[in-house]
C-alpha cells in the first residue's frame, strides 16, 4: 500500500487552564490516503471540529497541542513556525467552514475573496488572478460565473454559498480538503450537489477529504472510510462497507439503532442515555461506560485498549479483548426490543376529527422600491396552499428551503397575516381578525420554532420563559402555581424541575428543543406547528425528540404540522405527507403512497436526493440544474418546468390542474392521468 497522504499520530489538545484544561483531542490516531474520502462522526462534543482546527493549527487563543505528531506527505506540520503554516494552510491543506454565512466576509464581494486566495497561494498577474476566479466559479458549478464575481454573500443562496467556500478552499490546490458539517443545513437536492461535486473533484485531482458530519447517510454514500469518535477519543474505524454492515462498538451500534425509518414507524426510536462526559475531568474507565447497556465492572475501571479486529478496523472496547473472550457479545442486540415488536400507537378517542382546514392559503409579501415606497411587485411566498390537519394525525409539509413551508406554517396560525384564503379552526373563520379577537385561538395553535435558542429570550429564567404563556393567556396568572405547573412541564418532556431556575445558554442543543416543547405544550394546545425541530440535531438526540413527540401524540392527541426536509423524519413520524415546490403543494397523500410510489417529477427528484444507509434502498439521484426560481417571478406554465427532466411543451405555457389519484392523493403534474 502507498504512503498515507495524512499521518496523525498521538495527537493531544488541551483547551483552557492548567489547572483543569479540556482534553478537546485525547491521544488521536488516523490515515488519509490520496483520493480517499475519510469520514469522523459522532454527536455533538466529542472533539471532531476541535480535530480539524488542531490540524489546520487554527486553535482559540487559549487552545495548545500538547502532544503528537501531523505529517502532510514528508512535513510535519506541528514544527513549522506560523509564517510557514501559512503557505500550507489553504494550499495544500485547506478546510470548509460548517457555517459559509459565517465564513464569508459581507462586505467583499465573493470574486474577491477567492482572488485573495489566488494571489496568495499562486503568485499570479492581476489578469491572470481574474480568469481563476472565474475557472473556480465554473469549476464548482456556480451559473454565470462572471456575473457572480461581483456579487455579495447575500446575494446568493445557502447551497451556492457553500460552493463558493469550496471554491475557495480549491484555489491553492490542495492535497486534503476538510470539510466540516459541509451539508447540514442544505437541502437534499442541493446537498447531493454539493457531494457529487466533491467527488467529481477528487476523481480529477486525486485530492484526498476528511469529511466532518454526524449524517449516516452521507456517510454511506460518500465516504470510503470512517471513524467514529467519542469524548475526544476515536473508538472504531472500519471501512465504510464493513461498518454499516456490522458496527462493532456499543456506541456505534446505538447510533445506528437511533435512526428513523418506516420500518420504525410501529415502535419507538433506541436512545442514548444521558449525554457526552464533560471533556475537563479525569476519566478512569471507559468513557462511554454510563451511557453503555453493555457496561461491565471493568469498564468503569480501566480503561480500553485499542484492538485490531479484521483488515482495517480498529475498536477501543473491552468487549473485544481477547482475555476476556466476549467478542461474539459485540454483534448482540443491545437489551432494547426492536421498532417492530411494539405495539402501534394508541389514538384518543376524537382522534382524526378535523381541526383546522386551510384553503386557498396565500402570503404574498410586497416589493417596495423608490422615495415613496412604491409597490412594484409582490414575492409570492405562499400561492394556494390547502392543507387539513387531524387530530392525532402528523401532517409532514417537506420542499427545498425557500419553497415556503415556514411562512405556510406562521400563515396557519396567523402569525403572519395572509393575503387571502381561507384558514378554519373547529370551524370559525381565523382569516381577518384582530390581535385581541385572535387571543383566544392562541391557547390552541402553537409553534416550536425551528432555532430553539434564537426563540427564547435569553435573559430571562427558563420557567419564566416556559411559564410566560399561563401568564399573558391569563390561564395561570399566579406565580406559585404557574411554577408548579411549569416543573410538571419539565417533567412531562424529560426535564429535571429545577431547570427552571437556570438560563437557555446552560443547555445543550436537544435541551433546549425540549424547553421549547414544553413551552409550546404549556397552554395545552390542540395543534402543533413543529419548524424543523430536528434539522440541527444529532441522531441520539433527534430520536429522544421524535419519541417525545410520538408520546405526547398518543397521550394527548395533538395534531402536527411537521415542517422539515428530512425524508427519513417523515417516513417514521408522519400520517400524511405534501411537498411543496415555489409556494404551491405539488403532490400530497399518506406518507406511505408518496414515499413508495412518488408520481409528480419533483418529489421524486427530492426522494432520489436523500442519503440512506441501506444500499437496496438507494435510488438513481435525478439531477435538478440550478435553484429554486425567485418566488417574485415565478416562471410560466408549471413551476417546476425550469428544472424537470420530463418537461413537455404544455408545462411551459399552463399550472398543472389538480389531478386525483384516489381518496387521499393529489398530484400537480400534466403527465400524471387520474385512476
Amino acid at each position: 500500500m502507498t504512503e498515507p497522504l495524512l499521518q496523525v499520530e498521538g495527537l493531544t489538545t488541551l483547551i483552557g487552564n492548567g489547572a483543569q484544561p479540556v482534553r478537546v483531542v485525547d491521544d488521536l490516531d488516523l490515515s488519509l490516503h490520496s483520493g480517499e474520502t475519510f469520514a469522523l462522526l459522532g454527536e455533538s462534543g466529542c472533539g471532531k471540529s476541535m480535530t480539524a482546527l488542531t490540524l489546520m493549527r487554527l486553535l482559540p487563543p487559549s487552545g495548545r497541542i500538547t502532544a503528537g505528531s501531523v505529517r502532510l506527505g514528508d512535513t510535519e506540520l506541528l514544527s513549522l513556525t506560523e509564517a510557514r503554516m501559512r503557505r500550507v494552510r489553504g494550499g495544500r491543506l485547506a478546510m470548509i467552514f460548517q457555517e459559509p454565512q459565517t465564513s464569508l466576509n459581507p462586505v467583499l464581494t465573493i470574486g474577491e475573496q477567492i482572488a485573495e486566495a489566488v494571489r496568495i497561494h499562486q503568485g499570479r498577474s492581476r489578469d491572470q488572478v481574474t480568469a481563476r476566479v472565474v475557472e473556480l466559479l465554473r469549476a464548482v458549478g456556480i451559473p454565470d460565473p462572471v456575473q457572480r464575481v461581483g456579487e455579495y454573500p447575500h446575494q446568493l443562496s445557502g447551497g451556492m454559498k457553500q460552493r463558493v467556500m469550496i471554491a475557495m478552499a480549491l484555489a491553492g490546490d490542495p492535497r486534503l480538503l476538510i470539510a466540516d458539517e459541509p451539508t447540514t443545513a442544505l437541502d437534499v437536492t442541493i446537498q447531493a450537489q454539493v457531494l457529487r461535486l466533491l467527488k467529481d473533484l477528487q476523481r480529477e485531482t486525486g485530492m484526498a477529504v476528511l469529511l466532518i458530519t454526524h449524517d449516516l447517510g452521507v456517510v454511506a454514500e460518500s465516504a470510503d472510510r470512517l471513524a467514529v469518535m467519542y469524548a475526544g477519543q476515536i473508538v472504531e474505524t472500519a471501512a465504510v462497507a464493513d461498518f454499516f454492515a456490522r458496527p462493532a462498538h456499543p456506541y456505534s451500534r446505538k447510533l445506528m439503532e437511533s435512526l428513523p425509518s418506516a420500518e420504525k414507524r410501529a415502535g419507538r426510536l433506541a436512545v442514548i442515555p444521558g449525554r457526552v462526559p464533560p471533556l475537563d475531568r479525569v476519566f478512569q474507565g471507559c468513557r462511554f461506560a454510563d451511557r453503555c447497556q453493555s457496561v461491565m465492572d471493568v469498564c468503569r475501571d480501566t480503561e480500553p485498549l485499542w484492538w485490531p479486529v479484521e483488515g482495517e478496523r480498529g475498536v477501543r472496547c473491552h468487549l473485544w479483548d481477547p482475555a476476556l473472550g466476549l467478542a461474539g457479545e459485540s454483534t448482540k442486540p443491545l437489551g432494547e426490543k426492536p421498532a417492530s415488536a411494539a405495539p402501534s400507537p394508541r389514538i384518543r378517542e376524537d382522534a382524526d376529527s378535523l381541526l383546522l382546514r386551510a384553503q386557498d392559503l396565500k402570503v404574498h409579501f410586497p416589493i417596495q422600491r423608490g422615495l415613496l415606497r412604491r409597490v412594484v411587485g409582490h414575492v409570492r411566498a405562499v400561492d394556494g396552499v390547502s392543507l387539513d390537519l387531524r387530530a392525532g394525525r402528523t401532517l409532514a409539509l417537506v420542499g427545498e428551503s425557500g419553497c415556503g413551508k415556514t411562512t405556510a406554517g406562521k400563515g396557519l396560525l396567523q402569525l403572519i397575516a395572509p393575503t387571502d384564503g381561507s384558514v378554519r379552526y373547529l370551524g370559525e373563520e381565523l382569516m381577518g381578525l384582530s390581535h385581541r379577537r385572535m387571543r383566544p385561538f392562541r391557547k390552541d395553535l402553537q409553534i416550536i420554532f425551528q432555532d430553539p435558542f434564537a426563540s427564547m429570550n435569553p435573559r430571562m429564567l427558563v420557567g419564566d420563559v416556559i411559564g410566560e404563556g399561563l401568564q399573558a393567556l391569563r390561564i395561570e396568572p399566579r406565580h406559585a402555581p404557574r411554577m408548579r405547573r411549569v416543573a410538571d412541564l419539565l417533567e412531562l418532556v424529560g426535564m429535571d424541575p429545577e431547570a427552571a431556575d437556570r438560563y437557555p445558554h446552560e443547555f445543550s442543543g436537544g435541551q433546549r428543543q425540549r424547553l421549547c416543547i414544553a413551552r409550546a405544550l404549556a397552554v395545552e394546545p390542540r395543534i402543533i406547528v413543529c419548524d424543523e425541530p430536528t434539522s440541527a440535531l444529532d441522531v441520539s438526540v433527534q430520536a429522544q425528540i421524535l419519541n417525545l413527540l410520538k408520546d405526547l401524540q398518543e397521550r394527548l392527541g395533538l395534531a402536527y404540522l411537521f415542517i422539515t426536509h428530512d425524508i427519513s423524519v417523515v417516513a417514521y413520524l408522519a400520517h400524511e405527507v405534501a411537498v411543496m415546490y415555489l409556494g404551491r403543494v405539488v403532490e400530497r397523500g399518506r406518507v406511505d403512497e408518496v414515499l413508495d410510489d412518488p408520481r409528480h417529477p419533483y418529489t421524486r427528484a427530492l426522494l432520489s436526493a436523500v442519503p440512506v444507509v441501506d444500499i437496496d434502498q438507494r435510488r438513481r439521484v435525478i439531477r435538478l440544474e440550478g435553484d429554486m426560481p425567485s418566488p417574485s417571478h415565478p416562471p410560466a406554465g408549471c413551476h417546476f418546468h425550469p428544472r424537470c427532466p420530463d418537461v413537455i411543451e404544455v408545462c411551459r405555457h399552463a399550472y398543472p390542474q389538480e389531478t386525483r389519484l384516489g381518496e387521499t392523493r393529489q398530484v400537480h403534474c400534466h403527465r400524471v392521468t387520474g385512476g
